[in-house]
């Protein structure tokens, strides 16, 4: 089985990893995590969230955010902007990168956002047309894309759907994502042999929670099938808000320590990206849910 010789890590930690932290994580820290992040090495960061203040407290500092990084040459920048007023924030704070998405899964489509998926997609048509004017990077994320916490099975032919939606809109990147982390190698496989025929398989991305301890098994499963873009959060960052007491985004440094071991060039120092996992956790005051990450520094402290 050929793998893919170099893999695209979409660090996700200062965006989907923290969104959901209940203490207030100052724009400072999250400065330092971004940079600690990008002299790691990696090509494309999350770095900022444009939603309303109201429903994620959290992202409340994006502006600040962006505007304080030290920005390092070739690093992708991304920002989520769900509407036209998001947008518009993102191309001040100069985003390279504006993130839209929508869902598999009808149920959360009505449960989330109360509307159906045609709808959400049509409501993204003048952030895309916009991105598009002004030169920025439009990355389309498809959540519930192996399973729904409220209809459970999504059906092969939904994901194909929104695939095909959001490569009319203009995307260059579609993450397909496993939001509650049910999926396992083979459905794995099946979904994204089935959004491969929708779109460009070398810009497809894989974003797996570890919910059931599967993420990584998916990963592989998806560098079968010539996957080469994954999304990963630093010391695992980031809760699962549907299924309680659950972990969330697949931990980075596990993804790179797995891909080193297969010879697989990320471009992405370990041991950094190692220390900034435990300067965040250290600020979170809690170990880091990175088994390699704890690994490693265990290891280190002898």
């Amino acid at each position: 089985m050929n793998l893919p010789h170099n893999v695209k890590i979409v660090e996700v930690g200062p965006r989907d990893g923290l969104q959901n932290e209940k203490e207030n994580v100052g724009a400072a820290v999250k400065i330092e995590l971004v940079d600690r992040l990008s002299r790691a090495g990696f090509a494309n960061v999350e770095a900022a969230s444009f939603v309303s203040p109201k429903w994620v407290p959290q992202m409340a500092t994006s502006g600040e955010v962006m505007a304080g990084i030290a920005r390092r040459p070739g690093t992708i920048y991304s920002a989520l902007t769900p509407n036209m007023q998001g947008f518009e924030a993102a191309l001040a704070a100069r985003a390279d990168e504006v993130v839209i998405f929508g869902s598999a899964s009808e149920a959360f489509s009505q449960k989330n956002i109360n509307c159906s998926i045609a709808e959400s997609i049509a409501r993204f048509e003048p952030v895309a047309r916009a991105a598009k004017e002004h030169g920025l990077r439009l990355r389309g994320s498809i959540s519930c894309s192996f399973g729904c916490p409220y209809q459970g099975e999504v059906p092969l032919g939904a994901v194909a759907d929104v695939v095909g939606r959001m490569r009319d809109l203009g995307c260059d990147e579609i993450d397909i994502a496993d939001t509650i982390g049910v999926s396992t190698p083979r459905k794995t496989q099946a979904v994204m042999e089935t959004a491969a025929r929708a779109f460009a398989l070398e810009r497809i991305a894989g974003h797996f929670h570890d919910t059931y301890g599967q993420a990584l098994a998916n990963i592989y499963a998806s560098l079968e099938v010539g996957v080469a873009i994954f999304h990963a959060s630093v010391a695992g960052l980031g809760g699962c808000p549907y299924a309680k007491g659950a972990t969330g985004n697949v931990a980075t440094e596990d993804v790179i320590y797995m891909l080193d071991g297969l010879g697989i060039e990320t471009g992405i120092d370990l041991a950094q990206v190692v220390d900034a996992g435990e300067f965040i956790s250290r600020h979170l005051g809690r170990k880091g849910a990175s088994r390699a990450g704890n690994a490693l520094l265990a290891k280190r402290a002898g």
